[in-house]
């Protein structure tokens, strides 16, 4: 029987601990096995996996329950022989290898020779879709990560870190010893199972020659452009401003892949602009942050801008937000720089279209998945998929976002027992500030120092939009919509759910205070 205890991640999720990696395995194949309708995310990382509910389908007390019973099945079950095995070409050839190598006490080819010995098993995702973590229980050795991380590990190269092995499927910063390539696609977000490398494949490294493991670069999903050549009725961008995306509700259920759930910042401005214009509320609009946004009409078409407070012109007369307007054939669009809120909206009905990536059109920054962001030149499809008729009068109140000081709800976090036991009371009785360091990733915060009373690193585990991370320094960072999947620094609270569309309008210099949820069970 496994033994694991329950930890709270906010109000929609929580961590199941397991004792060992083989614990997690065993544990996530039966919480996969037995899933229940509801559960939204089963992400496995070092330790632990994280359990994320929908609460309008499944009670999280009840999610609770049955995690647990899981946990004790998955103990007293055998383990799984049937796992498939992927078989990748490794060309040994990495810039680390030999460095790697000396370090270990070992040659170049025993090295290999170790590598290649038997299988590994995929033990959880995360740092970039796809990145699988791999495992093996005759593996040893713990590999010192580099002291200065690379700026660009190219995709493909296959690396060592702690006690792990892994493979980048794109290119992307990384600190982990390089010591060979493999030509493998090892995510394709159009394939029926995108991620190679899933949490419990087994995996056999193959070393080949370089002739026959490689022809050039590596084998990379490429990423859509903006808008690909699009019909004569779209729009095309202008400005783009300092950034301005294309997003929709987002792509929740693929966190075990490596895959945020991305989407709009502020869901409940998004949902009202597609509102007005007689959109569903998950389709596709654009989020501009902080304005500077202009675009012009190809064909006649209804807009409605929602969130962050500006001027709005529309053939240099300015409009309303929060109201359906005709945007006539030629007209220029204009949002200028935002006076209040960091994020609007633009809805255009029937929604934008494009190229769906694991069920959603929404941008992943930090990813790469989706559309890119807009650059002027871009022109942007318009979908013909409104549902409802364009609504006489406003459907909902509006008002210029409150940004000089929000008052944020915090839940509880799984570590909170990580800190000094004045730590919460310092949470809740500062006033924070948001610095420059804010994004769709996530929201670095200025204060008080959040004192520790571990030092030691927390193996990764799973996280979600909301979570405060306090890394050494003490001051937290709120991760947002592409944030990563797991993380290693531990999270003291949790942000609400609806507090993280209040939180999407922050912008550089708002004041935070934060206060207790009131809770719901």
């Amino acid at each position: 029987m496994v033994s694991a205890r329950l930890l709270p991640v906010g109000e929609r999720a929580f961590l199941l601990e397991a004792g060992s990696q083989g614990d997690v395995l065993a544990v996530h194949g039966g919480l996969e096995a037995s899933r229940l309708d509801g559960v939204v995310d089963l992400v496995p990382a070092a330790r632990t996996v994280l359990v994320r509910v929908d609460p309008r389908v499944l009670p999280l007390s009840v999610a609770r329950g049955w995690a647990l019973h899981a946990a004790e099945a998955a103990g007293r079950a055998a383990p799984a022989s049937d796992a498939p095995l992927v078989e990748l070409d490794v060309v040994y050839d990495g810039a680390d290898l030999a460095e790697t190598a000396a370090l270990l006490g070992l040659s170049p080819e025993v090295l290999v020779d170790r590598h290649t010995a038997s299988p590994w098993t995929v033990a959880f995702t995360g740092f970039a879709p796809g990145f699988g973590y791999l495992v093996r229980e005759d593996w040893t050795y713990d590999v010192a990560r580099l002291p200065s991380p690379r700026t660009r590990v190219p995709a493909g190269s296959v690396g060592l870190a702690g006690g792990f092995s892994g493979a980048y499927p794109r290119d992307t910063p990384g600190g982990w010893r390089l010591i060979g390539t493999t030509a493998a696609m090892l995510f394709d977000p159009d394939a029926a199972n995108p991620a190679l490398l899933a949490p419990g494949t087994r995996v056999r490294f193959r070393a080949v020659p370089a002739a026959s493991g490689r022809s050039g670069t590596p084998v990379a999903a490429e990423r859509p452009a903006a808008s690909a050549p699009a019909p004569a009725g779209g729009i095309d961008v202008v400005e783009s401003g300092l950034l301005a995306t294309v997003q929709d509700l987002g792509r929740p259920g693929a966190a075990a892949l490596g895959v945020a759930g991305s989407g709009a910042l502020d869901r409940t401005a998004l949902r009202a602009a597609n509102r007005l214009v007689g959109n569903a509320e998950h389709a596709a609009g654009l989020e501009v942050t902080m304005g500077g946004f202009r675009a012009v009409a190809r064909r006649d078409l209804w807009v409605a801008v929602t969130g962050a407070w500006g001027a709005i012109h529309l053939a240099g007369r300015e409009v309303d937000p929060y109201e359906a307007i005709a945007w006539p054939a030629g007209a220029e669009l204009h949002l200028d720089w935002f006076a209040h809120g960091a994020r609007a909206y633009v809805a255009v009905r029937g929604g934008l279209d494009g190229r769906a990536v694991l069920g959603s059109r929404a941008t992943d920054v930090m990813a790469g998945l989706g559309p890119a962001p807009l650059r002027a030149g871009d022109r942007l499809a318009v979908a013909d998929e409104a549902s409802a008729p364009v609504p006489v009068s406003t459907p909902a109140s509006w008002g210029a976002p409150h940004d000089d000081e929000l008052t944020i709800e915090l839940a509880p976090g799984p570590r909170a027992d990580w800190f000094a036991p004045d730590a919460l009371a310092t949470l809740y009785e500062s006033l924070w500030t948001v610095t420059n360091d804010a994004d769709r990733v996530g929201m670095r915060l200025d204060g008080p120092r959040l004192p520790r009373t571990r030092t030691d690193e927390l193996p990764s585990e799973g996280m979600v939009p909301g979570a405060l991370q306090v890394p050494p320094s003490g001051r937290p960072t709120v991760l947002l919509a592409d944030g990563p999947v797991t993380g290693g620094y531990p999270v003291i609270a949790v942000v609400t759910d609806a507090s993280l569309d209040l939180l999407a309008q922050a912008r550089p210099g708002t004041r935070i205070r934060f206060r207790h949820a009131r809770r719901t069970e």
